[in-house]
């Protein structure tokens, strides 16, 4: 996944620029960007890796050397960027929130075209690199960024700093989102939301999927406008975003607060209080306990000076390591008590039993598990969701490969809640990991606290849904 942050002002923007970039840190750990203009000095940019390190502490000693009044910041989990381009359209830095699927075949067919690839990451192909390519084949910016659209396989958000302005272009489909901030003097483009309240900017506009528009000093231009089909990614709300974030005028803890006191006002199980489990299970909770009208209570606190997200590091030993080191549990507060957790999702399961058997071993006479999402039963082709290489990783595709003999069996009956085959999935999952019992958070729930039509939210993890008529309606509107 990955976030970025663009400005551009009356006056110098090199602070709202390096904070509003730091403010997409959740969204990634692995390496951060920003670029600049200047009338008088051009484009400066520079690219650091975060494995070891945070974004500010990467950037902070050579904030001098940012200048002007304009400039473009990112955190990436995959390639580096920003990247500086020049070309007919003029020059251009540029960065990109997504993932392309067919980035061999584009680069074989702009190789045949005599064209060139230098930008490489362990050898590897920069995805960024390929977006400006194909964008610098059109007439102008807006027809270079169709032809992003119409090229792409997967998803693709972009802005581009210019010689006159930004100009930000939402993923065709609006899976990742862009959101337009303003105040006196300035404008801002943003994946977050999030990063506005601090700087002061206001939300001023929501950019629709396929739109393109521009941001100056002054004010915004529309210069495509957006595609009436739409497929948000759903796991925004309930992971990646974060708290104070709106997408689509949906605060993110709203969502989760409302997702959690269905499910407990539904729920007859019997306990003595809820947990979250740090960050993103805790708005569930609170709204779980409110439904379930029972306390909310902290058994477990996550160590938040150091640790990252769990299924960030490369290497599964890492990624158990991390899960287990950065949450920890309070005795006091499991003592023979009947415990309710919340938690975003369950991916893998790193570390779950383990934590659980903790749990029970600390004093707990019983660990419930209440997830704010539906079991993630296909793997996503759309976004960079996670580092999991095969559906394989995935727990229900390992439970159904040992019911099915067949990972891809039956998989519509699984998804499906309250059918025999989700039932007996769910119980399964439960009984590997020691829970007392467990629920995930049913669609029709999720898709209600969203608040947006079901056709308009992308649920492809949980039931594997399609988006060809979509894409039908955006190629006829074209």
């Amino acid at each position: 996944m990955g976030g970025f942050f663009g400005t551009v002002s009356q006056q110098p923007c090199i602070a709202d620029l390096f904070y509003g970039t730091d403010y997409q840190s959740h969204m990634g750990t692995r390496r951060g960007g920003m670029a600049t203009y200047d009338k008088e000095i051009g484009m400066y940019r520079a690219i650091h890796n975060l494995n070891n390190a945070y974004f500010r502490t990467r950037f902070e000693p050579e904030l001098d050397k940012f200048k002007g009044n304009a400039g473009i910041g990112i955190i990436s989990d995959t390639d580096a960027q920003p990247l500086l381009m020049n070309s007919h359209l003029g020059r251009f830095a540029i960065v990109t929130v997504g993932r392309i699927n067919n980035k061999e075949e584009l680069a074989d067919n702009l190789l045949r075209q005599n064209m060139h690839l230098s930008e490489f990451s362990s050898g590897l192909i920069n995805p960024t690199e390929l977006v400006g390519l194909l964008i610098i084949q059109g007439r102008d910016f807006v027809d270079g960024i169709e032809n992003v659209f119409r090229s792409i396989q997967g998803s693709c958000s972009i802005l581009l700093l210019t010689e006159d302005g930004i100009i930000a272009a939402r993923d065709s489909w609006g899976r990742t989102p862009i959101v337009v901030g303003q105040k006196e003097g300035a404008m801002a483009v943003t994946s977050e939301s999030s990063a506005f309240p601090n700087l002061d900017y206001e939300i001023s506009h929501y950019v629709g999927p396929g739109e393109i528009i521009r941001i100056r000093p002054e004010g915004m231009e529309q210069l495509r406008r957006p595609n009436k089909g739409m497929q948000i990614c759903s796991f925004l709300w309930v992971y990646y975003g974060f708290p104070t974030s709106c997408y689509e005028g949906r605060n993110v803890e709203a969502v989760r607060n409302e997702s959690g006191r269905s499910m407990g006002s539904q729920d007859k199980t019997e306990v003595d209080y809820a947990c979250g489990i740090p960050d993103s299970g805790i708005g569930m909770a609170v709204g779980y306990a409110e439904g379930h009208r029972i306390p909310y209570k902290r058994a477990i606190s996550k160590y938040t000076p150091t640790w990252p997200r769990s299924f960030m590091p490369n290497k599964q030993e890492m990624r158990d390591l991390v899960a287990k080191m950065k949450l920890i549990p309070n005795r006091e507060m499991l003592r023979n008590a009947r415990i309710l957790f919340c938690d975003d999702s369950i991916v893998r399961g790193t570390q779950l039993r383990d934590n659980t058997k903790v749990l029970f071993e600390l004093g707990a006479k019983e660990v419930h598990m209440r997830i704010a999402c539906p079991p993630l039963i296909y793997g996503c082709p759309f976004i960079n969701f996670t580092s999991s290489k095969s559906d394989m990783e995935l727990i229900t595709r390992r439970v159904i490969q040992e019911f099915e003999g067949d990972a891809s069996k039956n998989l519509e009956a699984y998804a499906t809640s309250g059918s025999p085959e989700y039932e007996r999935m769910v119980k399964e999952i439960a009984n590997r990991f020691g829970l007392t019992s467990l629920q995930f958070l049913r669609l029709e729930t999720l898709i209600k606290a969203i608040g947006l039509p079901k056709c308009q939210i992308c649920t492809h993890c949980f039931d594997g849904s399609s988006t060809y008529s979509l894409q039908q309606q955006n190629e006829q509107e074209d």
